[in-house]
């Protein structure tokens, strides 16, 4: 993407830059100027901000590939996520789920308590 964004302003560049060998007025070149020194300036951010994505894509990649089926799981289980109230951590790292006090309960769902043992 950040290359593809490069390539485009690269390209305009050039092309307003034969243009301007055919004579272009005064806004042309100021706006030429311009995005040469903002593409100058932006230029270390982005070296930088890609070194970081490469840093990171590494950790991201682990992230998916442990997480992805529990997610997945979890997405087929709930069916409409707007019945829900935002997560809710809890001091102990537990993450609950409440379902908005106006929505039914779907008949579907175990009743709480059910397949329960004592140990």
């Amino acid at each position: 993407m950040k290359h593809a964004v490069a390539f485009a302003l690269a390209t305009s560049l050039l092309t307003s830059s034969v243009a301007a060998d055919e004579g272009t007025s005064l806004m042309e070149e100021g706006a030429k100027l311009f995005f040469r020194g903002l593409m100058e300036e932006m230029e270390p951010a982005l070296r930088e901000l890609e070194g970081l994505a490469d840093d990171i894509e590494p950790a991201i990649r682990q992230f998916a590939q442990e997480m992805g089926p529990a997610l997945r799981e979890l997405m087929e289980t709930v069916e409409d996520w707007s019945a829900y109230e935002p997560p809710v951590v809890l001091p102990n790292g537990d993450i609950l789920l409440k379902r908005k006090p106006d929505t039914p309960t779907p008949d579907a769902l175990p009743a709480p308590g059910a397949g329960e043992i004592d140990i």
